[in-house]
């Protein structure tokens, strides 16, 4: 029996992944307001999870990080899964000429993710074994003109993700890395419900978690969501610039 813990307890993506692996094992939800995850708790628990802990996280109070992951390992070592799951979308448009709002998504999105998941790979590198679970997307795969703030952001993660999965290379610890393309759920509910439609091959997030978790057992690097963006997210970074802008979200 081990301990999956998520950073971003209330995180749709997050926390279906963990239910998809909770069987038998410890479930830490990390959240802002953890008095409020009585629904996922439930959840975790009717999936199969032997106990299910909740800690309050502020992801964008990068110095209380270390410490809190410090007490993580010495309370519920060992841990097996750390699913780092949290995230803003943020307002393209605002961010286009607020810069505190652009600099809120950037710290959210990217600064945030170094902090959790440096400390995350210095304590699971001390432990031997464990599975850094990173959700990058096809947005910072190549950088569109209708998002490019939170499409840089996640450009910046999918580097610094690929370079921490291969510096971990020969350490018994894994990062996997998820790139999902659009996903319908809570994220994007404000946007869809400003008029913009969901991309070609849009998944939900219980799709993407199955996706997640079939890659995390099968012991993958990386998981596209679906598959078929692959190939495509390849010919797209060929297009040249003056189309790719036309392109809609």
């Amino acid at each position: 029996m081990g301990t999956i813990v998520v950073f971003g307890g209330r995180s749709e993506i997050g926390v279906a992944t963990a239910v998809r692996l909770a069987d038998g094992n410890r479930v830490v939800l990390a959240a802002r307001r953890p008095e409020n995850l009585q629904q996922e708790t439930s959840a975790l628990l009717a999936a199969g999870a032997t106990d299910v802990t909740t800690l309050t996280f502020d992801a964008d109070d990068v110095a209380s990080h270390p410490a809190l992951i410090e007490s993580l390992f010495a309370e519920h070592s060992p841990i097996d899964v750390a699913i780092v799951a949290f995230g803003i979308l943020g307002d393209a448009a605002r961010a286009e000429t607020d810069v505190e709002h652009a600099l809120a998504i950037a710290h959210t999105d990217y600064y945030a993710q170094i902090s959790v998941m440096t400390p995350l790979a210095v304590a699971l590198r001390k432990q031997g074994s464990g599975t850094i679970i990173a959700f990058s997307s096809v947005a910072g795969v190549r950088v569109r003109r209708a998002n490019y703030v939170y499409g840089s952001t996640k450009a910046g993660l999918d580097g610094f993700a690929s370079g921490l999965a291969d510096a971990l290379q020969g350490s018994g610890v894994n990062l996997l890395l998820a790139r999902p393309g659009f996903v319908i759920g809570a994220m994007t509910k404000e946007l869809m419900d400003s008029g913009v439609k969901p991309a070609p091959f849009s998944r939900t997030a219980d799709q993407v978690a199955d996706a997640v978790a079939r890659a995390y057992r099968k012991g993958k690097g990386e998981v596209w969501i679906p598959g078929i963006l692959r190939p495509m997210f390849f010919g797209m970074r060929m297009l040249p610039r003056a189309v790719w802008r036309r392109l809609p979200r």
